[in-house]
C-alpha cells in the first residue's frame, strides 16, 4: 500500500505544546503498553506498519517539520518537502510526483491520501487497505473515505452519497453547514468529509499537467514557489464526476483542538502534576521540570510549555488562536533529527539553551556571523570540531567558539549528550547559520 500522509499546520490552536516546528502532530501524549508516550505521527505510522508491513509511507510535510520527524520516525519514511506552503492540491500533486520520478512507484499504481493527525484505530486502517483496493479496480477515477457522523457538527463538509450502500457514487459536496442543515443532510445518508481519498498516481499527474506547466518532480519543486495556492477540494474534486464514497463507521476524531484532544487522553495527568478531590474533568499537560497543582478546578486544560502557559475552560480553549497570533517570542523548544533544545533564558544580548544530541548522531558543521558560543558539557562524552581543531570531551568541559568559527559536536557514545549552550549577540536569530561540509 502507497500512502501519502499530510501534515501541515502552525500548531497555534494547540498553544503552548506546539508551534511553528513543533505541531500537534509531534505531542507525545498518547500511552503505549510500555509505559511510554508517542505522537500522533508516530502512531498513525505505528498503526499503518501493524496492518501493512511493507506499507511504503511518504509524508508531504514542510522543511520545518523535516527534524521533528526524522527524530521521531528515522530515516526510512519517505518525505515529500514543500519549498512554501501552496495549499493541498500543489502538496500532494508535489508528493504524487516524488512517488513516481523519486521512489520509482508505477505511474499505474494507486495511493491514498490521508491526514497523519486524525485519532482512529486499526479498523481505519484496514479500511485504508480496502479504499487503495477500490482504487487499484479502476471503476472510480477517485475514492474517498466517508465517515459516519456521530453529531451534525459544523466543522465539517459533507458527502452526500448515492444510496447508503458501502460504497456509492458521489451525488455532490456540502460546505460546512448550521446544525440543522446538519441534521438534514445525515437523515439522507450523507458523511463527513475527513480528507481521506485514493487515486491513480497517473490520475493525479495527468490533472497536475493540466494546471500546471512541469516536466517532472524537480521541476515542479523548483516551480513551486510561483504556483497558485488551492485546495484539493477546489481543484481535483469538485470538478470530477467519476468519485464513489466508501462508507466508514468506525473510530475517527479530529484532534484539533485542547477540547477534543484531551478526550483521547487515557489519563488526566501527563508530567508533574497533581489534582486535588475537588477537581472535576481536568487535564493537565506538564513539558517542563516543575511541579503543577490545581485545586477544585472543573471542564478545564492546563499545558505549561517552554513557550508558556495555558489555563483555559475547555470549551473556551478551541478560540485561542488569535491571542496566541499576539505573542512574539523565538521558539523555546524543537526536535531536530539529532535530538533537541530547549531554551532556558532568553535576554537583550544573550540566550541560554540546553542541547540534548542523541547517541551517534552529530550536528551539522556550521557556523553564526553576529554571536559567539560558549558549550559546557553537563551529561556524556563525545568530540568537538572547532575550525577544524578535534578534540574529546567530557562532563566539566567547555567549548567556545567565536563568530565566524566553523564547529559542531559529535555523539559518539550510547548514551545522550548534554549541553548547555550560550549564545551572545546582538542580533541572535535562527537565520544567522551557514553549514559547510566536514
Amino acid at each position: 500500500m502507497n500512502v501519502i500522509l499530510l501534515s501541515g499546520g502552525s500548531g497555534q490552536r494547540l498553544w503552548p505544546l506546539s508551534n511553528d516546528i513543533r505541531s500537534k502532530q509531534f505531542i507525545k501524549i498518547f500511552k503505549k503498553e510500555n509505559g511510554e508516550y508517542e505522537s500522533m505521527v508516530q502512531r498513525v505510522y505505528r498503526q499503518i506498519k501493524a496492518i501493512d508491513p511493507n506499507a511504503n509511507v511518504t509524508i508531504a510535510t514542510s522543511k520545518t517539520q523535516v527534524s521533528a520527524i526524522n527524530n521521531q520516525l528515522g530515516t526510512d519514511v519517505g518525505i515529500s518537502i514543500e519549498p512554501c506552503r501552496r495549499d493541498t492540491f500543489p502538496a500532494i500533486a508535489l508528493a504524487s510526483a516524488y512517488l513516481v520520478d523519486v521512489q520509482g512507484v508505477d505511474i499505474n499504481d494507486p495511493v491514498v491520501v490521508c491526514p497523519v493527525d486524525p485519532y482512529v484505530d486499526e479498523e481505519y486502517f484496514k479500511a485504508l487497505n480496502k479504499l487503495f483496493e477500490l482504487a487499484a479496480e479502476g471503476k472510480a477515477n477517485l475514492n474517498l473515505m466517508g465517515i459516519d457522523p456521530t453529531y451534525p457538527s459544523e466543522k465539517y463538509g459533507y458527502i452526500i452519497p448515492e444510496d447508503k450502500a458501502d460504497v456509492s457514487k458521489v451525488v455532490a459536496f456540502k460546505e460546512k453547514p448550521d446544525v440543522e442543515t446538519a441534521k438534514d443532510y445525515i437523515s439522507k445518508g450523507a458523511l463527513w468529509n475527513g480528507g481521506i481519498f485514493a487515486y491513480k498516481l497517473s490520475y493525479l499527474l495527468d490533472k497536475a499537467h493540466e494546471l500546471i506547466d512541469f516536466t517532472d518532480y524537480k521541476d515542479l519543486f523548483n516551480k513551486y514557489e510561483t504556483l497558485t495556492k488551492i485546495s484539493f477540494d477546489y481543484a481535483v474534486v469538485e470538478k470530477e464526476d467519476s468519485i464513489n464514497v466508501m462508507r466508514f463507521g468506525g473510530l475517527w476524531k479530529d484532534l484539533g483542538t485542547w477540547n477534543t484532544l484531551t478526550e483521547a487522553m487515557e489519563e488526566n495527568v501527563i508530567g508533574e502534576a497533581l489534582l486535588n478531590e475537588n477537581c472535576d474533568d481536568v487535564h493537565i499537560i506538564n513539558d517542563m521540570n516543575l511541579p503543577v497543582i490545581a485545586m477544585g478546578i472543573k471542564n478545564a486544560v492546563i499545558a505549561v510549555s517552554p513557550e508558556g502557559i495555558l489555563v483555559s475552560d475547555k470549551e473556551q480553549s478551541s478560540y485561542i488562536k488569535p491571542f496566541v497570533e499576539k505573542i512574539e517570542q523565538p521558539i523555546m523548544f524543537a526536535e531536530k533529527s539529532w535530538g533537541s533544545y530547549r531554551v532556558i533564558d532568553v535576554e537583550k544580548d544573550s540566550m541560554t539553551i540546553k542541547v540534548t544530541l542523541n547517541p551517534g548522531h552529530s550536528m551539522n558543521y556550521h557556523s553564526h556571523e553576529r554571536r559567539d558560543e560558549v558549550w559546557t558539557v553537563v551529561r556524556g562524552s563525545g568530540r568537538t570540531v572547532v575550525d577544524g581543531f578535534e578534540r574529546s570531551v567530557h562532563v566539566g568541559d567547555i567549548i567556545a567558539m567565536k563568530a565566524g568559527e566553523k564547529h559542531t559536536v559529535v555523539n559518539n557514545s550510547d548514551t545522550e549528550l548534554q549541553l548547555i549552550e550560550i549564545q551572545m549577540g546582538t542580533d541572535i536569530t535562527v537565520e544567522d547559520k551557514q553549514k559547510f561540509d566536514l
